[in-house]
């Protein structure tokens, strides 16, 4: 049974300054209709830059400020480098599949 207050977005392409601030609103947009949990299937995206970094990064703190939470879900190999270069793997968990990630929505939030 689908979780209302859990958001499933796919993401495709680069994640760069071009396209960071359109999900960003998408992301909001979930927020706003209630959906507190974010997974973000990254297995479709070969590049990311700093601004997809800030937007993975907001959006954790926001939903975190509602009780929610984010999950990155197969992040492609050079993206996870970048994740683990700056830190990011650190606080945002990432999960090798979607149905992984449904079945840990919300354990994040308590081990803190």
């Amino acid at each position: 049974m689908p979780r209302e207050d859990v958001a499933l977005v796919v993401v495709q392409g680069f994640l760069d300054v071009d396209t960071a601030t359109e999900l960003h609103h998408h992301l909001a947009n979930q927020t706003h209709h209630d959906r507190r949990h974010l997974l973000l299937d990254l297995s479709a995206v070969p590049f990311m830059d700093s601004s997809g970094i800030n937007i993975i990064l907001k959006a954790y703190k926001e939903t975190r400020q509602i009780g929610g939470s984010v999950g990155l879900i197969d992040p492609a190999p050079a993206v996870q480098r970048i994740l683990d270069l700056t830190g990011v793997s650190l606080t945002v968990p990432s999960y090798a599949t979607a149905h992984e990630a449904l079945d840990k929505v919300g354990d994040s939030l308590n081990q803190s």
